[in-house]
């Protein structure tokens, strides 16, 4: 067993998402190595777990395909700086959180060095990009998954691996309470609510945001009675969302515009819209009928539209290998096809107990104790002192 004193533990985390995960790895590993040094770059949550960022988070932050380019340089002196910081310092072990740009090629660089190399959270290699596989055989010594099938996919190309659940699993409840979450944000007991969630990231919301405000008209003129919450990542994000109801004339459409709280949201609403990304898994753990829609500008799509695998872009989707929620992808997102789709999800009953019995099995599937389990192959790592 390591000495917890004489340890040192390096990770990265480029995003929120990423923040997220490596806490909860922190706190498993905090209990195994309660001495030990944490450091690297990583956000507010990996802080309160006893983690010194080296650099800001959001130096490493980037939003989309396009956007990375004019700051090429300025990532690569960073990543550079890095590698060299921990060639002359040697942790135990690297861990990537996510960000697999930036972290498989510092961690090929640390592999090649000796330093054992973990990747928490796999790229979607199996949605698109597949030939990245070769790079992770090269850079990573173990990788934790957070989905069951990409175990398999791993072991097949011999790469060290460990499914871990997925942490949005434990943090959700098997039962949620739409009576108390409707509480929590004051909205009636007897009303139907529509959840709509445009996203967090601006270069996201502004473009899916234009056809939900339209879905929210048409189904507002449909039923006037319905309730509609929106939670909001930042002031950004809000003051733009407000901008476009207002310039589609939804004064009187009953629209609470929530600041976070989006599981909250998601727990009271009788249907979801939902951008694409993880808000989709989270919408199926909470067992809610949902309309999955994704919009990015043109250029980006026209590069991206033909990388696909896999018909599917939803999580609940993929993970169900059907279509079991309705998606709308870039020119089909419109407000007519995502308010037809949505009142659909509103009104068919049977479909709702479909749909909670498929997620609560799904829900089943992803349940692990997620710190214990990244915790136990990290030390496992730590202890062998060598690369895979």
């Amino acid at each position: 067993m390591a000495s917890s004193a004489d340890v040192s533990v390096a990770l990265v985390a480029g995003e929120v998402s990423g923040d997220m995960l490596a806490a909860r790895l922190l706190a498993g590993l905090r209990q195994q190595l309660p001495e030990a040094r944490f450091h690297g770059i990583g956000g507010p949550r990996m802080a309160e777990q006893g983690f010194v960022s080296d650099l800001p988070m959001d130096k490493l932050t980037v939003r989309g395909l396009l956007a990375v380019i004019p700051r090429y340089r300025e990532i690569k002196a960073i990543q550079n700086a890095l590698r060299d910081r921990l060639l002359a310092d040697p942790p135990a072990v690297f861990i990537g959180a996510d960000y697999p740009g930036f972290n498989l090629g510092l961690e090929m660089q640390l592999k090649q060095a000796g330093i054992p190399t973990v990747h928490f959270v796999s790229p979607q290699i199996w949605a698109w990009r597949g030939g990245r596989i070769k790079k992770i055989i090269k850079s990573v010594s173990h990788m934790l998954v957070i989905f069951p099938f990409e175990e398999e996919i791993y072991r097949k190309a011999g790469v060290p691996v460990t499914y871990i659940g997925h942490p949005l699993a434990e943090v959700i409840p098997v039962q949620p309470d739409q009576a108390a979450a409707r509480i929590r944000l004051g909205l009636p007991q007897d009303v139907r609510v529509v959840t709509v969630m445009p996203g967090s990231r601006m270069g996201e919301l502004k473009y899916i945001s234009a056809p939900f405000v339209g879905a929210v008209k048409l189904l507002a003129e449909r039923d006037p009675g319905l309730r509609f919450v929106v939670p909001m990542a930042g002031e950004r994000q809000r003051a733009y969302f407000s901008e476009l109801v207002a310039a589609a004339g939804l004064q009187d459409v009953k629209i609470d515009l929530v600041d976070g709280q989006s599981h909250t949201a998601i727990e009271a609403a009788d249907a979801v819209l939902v951008a694409s990304g993880t808000a989709t898994l989270e919408v199926a753990l909470y067992k809610k009928p949902m309309v999955v829609a994704y919009k990015v500008m043109a250029l980006e799509w026209l590069i991206i539209k033909n990388m696909g695998y896999q018909p599917w872009i939803g999580l609940p989707n993929i993970l169900a290998r059907e279509f079991v929620v309705p998606e709308f992808l870039q020119g089909a997102a419109t407000p007519q096809a995502l308010a037809d789709a949505t009142w659909q999800q509103l009104n068919d009953a049977p479909n709702r107990l479909r749909l909670v019995e498929r997620f609560t099995a799904m829900h089943h599937s992803l349940l692990r104790n997620s710190a214990a389990e990244s915790a136990a192959a990290v030390m496992r790592i730590i202890e062998q002192g060598k690369p895979s």
